[in-house]
């Protein structure tokens, strides 16, 4: 799976996987955090691969881990 097909709800239900919870869900993104990393996610139908890149990153997890829980 290419990480350009992922959109706002996929990512946000991947998270959830990996241990985040939602915390506030405003009008233009969702903010999750897991007890130590915050991440926002913005709300698109497909978001950008190297903004879902730094956000991977920004939650402590690999690529590989990410595409695992989608």
């Amino acid at each position: 799976m290419v990480l350009s097909d992922v959109s706002s709800e996929r990512a946000v239900r991947a998270f959830s996987k990996a241990g985040f919870r939602i915390i506030r869900d405003k009008d233009k993104h969702t903010i999750m955090s897991n007890g130590n990393d915050t991440i926002s996610i913005p709300r698109h139908k497909r978001l950008n691969p190297f903004t879902l890149k730094a956000i991977i990153e920004d939650a402590g997890l690999s690529e590989q881990e990410f595409k695992n829980l989608l």
